[in-house]
């Protein structure tokens, strides 16, 4: 559908034509001067006045004058409408990237790959399946980030997620910080949706707010937090200059702080979820995957695009154009009269001759 925003302007498209009639013409007060071929010039005169090049450019400038004032009407086009998802949920992915999720502890064909790299491929699966959800993310370290609010954009979320770094926010952990960010973020949204899933690999060592003090603010506003603890429980250290002389198996996840994370989604109405592999963590989200969508109001939108710039580069072109033209004219005007006046010249010199 075509419209313009401002139609008003074309009050303004008689002006030129009034401006001309109302305002009265100056006087010229000349001389007086007697010429003895005053006949010849007055017949140029109407000769100039029946110049059907005087027409032409007056429609020229007419039609500049029509589109300046259409541009100024802003022209828009305006699309079909357009329907967003109707139904999903408000969902918040929290992603601890402290320093200890560096740890490789997980085992893809045989080899130890970091934390990290195995939670961006699982969690951007899982976002790639979340086609009705609102989808952000939030980053946390010692500090908490919203990296991505909440939008219908899976493809920005997955890349953003693909983007973190290890250590950005800090190298410690901040859970309850995370929770309360989430929170701010998600309180606005139906009562229904509110969904926070948190992952990390050990326990709150920095924030100003506790996570069970987080998790307390967050029933009252009925975010539902599933939490996930992941790292292996068992991991061998290499040995002396690579050998297995001296090496001995450590539990990675001794500072998991599974009781607190288990308080935390229990209080909330949600559940914990333990990942020691990477195929635990897959399955773990295929069960999240299973969240009944909630109805929401149906949001529709009309795109856009605004048309001013075609009638201003109509009127832009058709300027320079008379301009050219009228330089030529002027120039070819000028060597003309050069040619006569040395032709002139020639035959004054021959008259004499």
């Amino acid at each position: 559908m075509f419209e313009f925003i401002w139609p008003w302007m074309f009050w303004l498209l008689p002006l030129p034509l009034l401006s001309w009639v109302l305002i009265p013409k100056a006087e010229k007060k000349l001389p007086a001067l007697l010429v003895p071929f005053y006949s010849e010039l007055e017949g140029r005169q109407l000769d100039n006045d029946l110049d059907p090049w005087r027409w032409v450019k007056l429609c020229l400038l007419s039609l500049i004058w029509l589109t300046l004032i259409t541009a100024s009407a802003r022209p828009l086009w305006i699309g079909e409408p357009v329907s967003l998802p109707a139904s999903g949920r408000d969902l918040l992915l929290a992603v601890d990237i402290s320093g200890s999720m560096k740890t490789a502890d997980m085992i893809v064909e045989d080899k130890q790959i970091p934390r990290l790299l195995v939670v961006k491929a699982v969690v951007g699966e899982f976002v790639n399946r979340r086609k009705n959800d609102r989808l952000g993310l939030v980053l946390f370290g010692s500090q908490a980030y919203l990296q991505v609010p909440l939008t219908f954009d899976r493809k920005t979320v997955k890349q953003l997620l693909d983007e973190a770094q290890l250590g950005f926010a800090g190298e410690k952990t901040a859970i309850g910080d995370a929770i309360g960010l989430a929170i701010k973020r998600l309180r606005d949204r139906p009562a229904e949706s509110r969904v926070l899933i948190l992952l990390t690999d050990g326990a709150n060592t920095a924030g100003e707010v506790s996570p069970l003090q987080a998790a307390e603010l967050a029933k009252q506003t009925k975010v539902k937090i599933y939490t996930i603890g992941v790292g292996a429980t068992e991991m061998k250290t290499a040995g002396v200059f690579g050998t297995g002389f001296g090496s001995r198996t450590i539990n990675p996840s001794a500072d998991l702080d599974e009781e607190t994370l288990q308080t935390i989604a229990d209080k909330t109405g949600g559940q914990y979820f333990r990942a020691r592999n990477p195929e635990e963590l897959a399955k773990i989200y295929q069960i999240l995957d299973k969240l009944e969508p909630i109805e929401q109001d149906q949001e529709t939108f009309r795109p856009q695009k605004s048309l001013f710039y075609w009638p201003l580069g109509i009127a832009l072109f058709i300027t320079l154009g008379l301009l050219s033209f009228y330089a030529i004219r002027s120039l070819y005007t000028r060597v003309r009269s050069n040619l006569d006046d040395a032709g002139d010249s020639d035959t004054l010199k021959e008259t004499n001759l």
